[in-house]
């Protein structure tokens, strides 16, 4: 709910987001009514943003938009709901120009789903995302570490971070992230080489 909207300060107070990744045009894929596009006065290097939804077409394969098109891209709680997670970051890369960067924020899967899966909260979800384990509890678990290392020959993986901050670790069985400080997820960036 809104969680483009409630990363917006974590951001602010992080430089990288300010000088290096949110710079030029974005394109912000699953934007839907949480466009990064409102926060661009905020990222004084920011050109434009472009959101990307529905009704632009399959975000898995951004059909229309050309290799190395945009300066960054941006994707907020948007890759569980790929059908096909890896095609959908290729294609993402693939828009992103040589030297952009690839932001993306997804659920973690203990802290959002809470060991239920098909997800009690968005029975979209079509996969569950872990930092790294050796087991996991989900049979759709996607372990972002070796995730991320399937795409070292045209990325170098700047940033990897479980956004647990604000979450209550005694709460149980609520979905924490329809309160409007709660982050439960994990966000990666990727550098295009």
């Amino acid at each position: 709910m809104q969680e483009c909207s409630k990363a917006i300060q974590r951001r602010l107070a992080d430089s990288r987001f300010l000088r290096r990744y949110f710079v030029g045009n974005g394109l912000d894929i699953g934007a839907g009514d949480d466009c990064l596009s409102q926060y661009t006065e905020m990222f004084p290097l920011v050109t434009q943003v472009y959101g990307w939804d529905k009704q632009n077409g399959d975000a898995q394969y951004l059909t229309g938009v050309s290799d190395g098109t945009f300066d960054f891209t941006h994707a907020s709680h948007c890759l569980e709901h790929m059908v096909d997670p890896e095609v959908a970051l290729q294609n993402w890369i693939r828009a992103t120009k040589h030297g952009g960067h690839v932001i993306c924020t997804v659920p973690d899967e203990d802290l959002y789903e809470q060991k239920v899966f098909p997800s009690r909260w968005n029975p979209d979800h079509k996969w569950t995302f872990t930092m790294t384990k050796a087991k996991s509890w989900s049979q759709c678990s996607v372990s972002l570490l070796q995730f991320l290392a399937k795409f070292n020959d045209i990325t170098r993986v700047m940033k990897v971070e479980l956004l647990d901050s604000t979450y209550f670790y005694r709460c149980h069985n609520v979905d924490q992230t329809l309160n409007h400080v709660t982050e439960s997820a994990i966000e990666f960036v990727l550098l295009k080489l």
